[in-house]
């Protein structure tokens, strides 16, 4: 049997293909975060949660969401990366914030044991209930998230 120039070309590309999406499957890194928001003991509806890949210029956005009515969220995202990814959480908001410009960013770094092989999380870091209406060690002020 003989394959034309066009079905030969169709079959490598298929190969390559399913190479391709077997490596970034085989090391994919994955994470997951979840918690409940809180301002002065109320649950902070809409509050603005990003989980990010730390680099040391551009971190990568891997997952974002918005707080429920009860404050709760959950995040789970993956990442191509073959060295160990180094997960944080960002969350920004007004709680007790006033009239001031751009919003207050809180950073919570996710434990290692937490990043599993593949690209669906199998375990997700807890930060539980977290009360932002005091200022935070590390707290700071973002425009541009």
């Amino acid at each position: 049997m003989v394959m034309t120039m066009n079905a030969q070309f169709g079959v490598i590309f298929a190969l390559v293909t399913v190479e391709c999406a077997i490596g970034i499957a085989r090391y994919s890194q994955s994470v997951g975060v979840q918690g409940q928001l809180l301002c002065n003991g109320q649950p902070a509806k809409d509050v603005l949660v990003k989980l990010y890949e730390k680099h040391d210029f551009l971190d990568t956005l891997m997952d974002k969401g918005s707080s429920d009515s009860n404050g709760r969220f959950r995040l789970g995202g993956s990442s191509p990366q073959s060295r160990r990814i180094t997960p944080v959480l960002n969350v920004y908001h007004d709680c007790n914030d006033g009239w001031k410009l751009c919003q207050r960013k809180l950073s919570f770094p996710i434990p290692s044991e937490y990043v599993s092989e593949g690209t669906t999380p199998t375990r997700f870091y807890n930060i539980g209930e977290f009360e932002l209406s005091p200022l935070a060690d590390g707290e700071q002020r973002d425009c541009f998230h």
